[in-house]
């Protein structure tokens, strides 16, 4: 899996830095105040205070990070000209899966996969958490981590993202637990 990490990141770093060529004459945007935001905006060096905060054993090139929760490989790719950021984490390969799955995600994707999302590239699909990188705020981040980690665990029962949960049960407040536990390990920060 680590390999598989290794290469995917590769392939995506590789798109990174084409999109950070796609506007080299471009005149910068005029930022809004930090009032705006609720938050100062954020910075690589936040992020990674808030990554190891959540993996002290999380690994990084400066601008991507590979970290572990709950057990789940999860990539953090950013692009500071483009303003994004991208958590993402494999689920499983394309061919793997029938038009009946396909279908599934992409319902998942309308009505419980909520911040995070199915996405198909590679010929993989994707648990992604995609966000404007300056715009985000330390408890989204963590929360959209969450629900990587909580899509690609419940791939082919409940496709949630956990955060919240239609109807009764119990799989609601287990997934939403570890939303809960990864946002008191970022309190301290």
């Amino acid at each position: 899996m680590i390999r598989f990490l290794l290469a995917a990141s590769l392939a995506l770093g590789a798109l990174s830095a084409a999109a950070q060529e796609t506007a080299p004459d471009a005149e910068p945007e005029a930022q809004p105040p930090d009032e705006i935001y609720g938050e100062a905006p954020m910075t690589l060096a936040r992020l990674d205070e808030i990554i190891r905060a959540l993996d002290p054993e999380a690994q990084t090139n400066g601008r991507a990070w590979q970290l572990s929760i709950n057990d789940v490989q999860v990539m953090i790719i950013t692009d500071e000209t483009a303003d994004r950021m991208r958590a993402i984490t494999p689920v499983r390969k394309i061919e793997e899966m029938s038009q009946e799955d396909i279908t599934r995600v992409l319902q998942a994707n309308f009505d419980s996969a909520l911040d995070a999302r199915y996405a198909i590239a590679k010929d993989v699909l994707w648990s992604a958490f995609i966000h404007p990188l300056k715009a985000l705020e330390k408890d989204e981040f963590i929360s959209g981590l969450g629900q990587v980690v909580n899509l690609a665990q419940s791939y082919g029962t409940l496709y949630s993202g956990g955060a919240l949960q239609y109807g009764g049960g119990d799989s609601g407040a287990l997934q939403r637990q570890l939303i809960d536990d990864l946002l008191k390990k970022g309190q301290e920060i």
